[in-house]
């Protein structure tokens, strides 16, 4: 077997590249990242089979993920590992394609520069941290929750995301019940 030259190396190394689609970027935003955006990057990053790399942080991050949304994500058999309760200053080298608010009051905020081109989206989602009431009503507003993450990601899988981008990406998104 003949050994590969540095230039068959490189040549190989770019033809994967380009045989490989991009892997959409999704920054999920809440203000303090410990519910709805952590439910949201680990059920994206659990049903999009890696076409898509989901994370979040927030304006405001708390600093500890909500024990009930790893507590039903374990239950429902989603990886818990490695979500984290950030601010979104952390991110700045994760490069979104997508950035969406899931609570309205961080849709309200003034984003940092570096979501520069990324195409910004509003998921208004309940907070079902803020549930008062018997354990099981909390739990059906959990489970609530994490269902309507599940059909918005559903739909969006649905797309031709290696294809779309931009303004037409954001108008598929936006029919799907974003808000833009």
């Amino acid at each position: 077997m003949m050994p590969r030259t540095r230039t068959r190396l490189l040549k190989d190394t770019f033809e994967e590249r380009a045989c490989t689609p991009k892997k959409m970027k999704i920054l999920f935003i809440c203000t303090h990242n410990r519910c709805r955006s952590i439910l949201s990057e680990a059920i994206v990053n659990h049903l999009s089979a890696g076409r898509i790399q989901a994370a979040s942080a927030g304006s405001q991050p708390v600093g500890e993920v909500h024990p009930l949304s790893l507590k039903y994500l374990s239950a429902a058999g989603i990886a818990c590992q490695g979500l984290a309760s950030q601010s979104w200053h952390e991110l700045e080298d994760f490069n979104a394609d997508v950035v969406v608010t899931v609570c309205d009051s961080a849709a309200q905020e003034a984003c940092p520069a570096w979501f520069g081109k990324a195409i910004k989206l509003h998921w208004g989602l309940k907070d079902p941290s803020k549930v008062q009431g018997s354990e099981q009503q909390v739990q059906a507003e959990f489970l609530n929750c994490m269902a309507e993450i599940e059909r918005r990601v559903q739909a969006m899988l649905s797309l031709d995301l290696e294809n779309l981008a931009g303004g037409a990406l954001k108008a598929e998104l936006v029919k799907l019940g974003a808000e833009g």
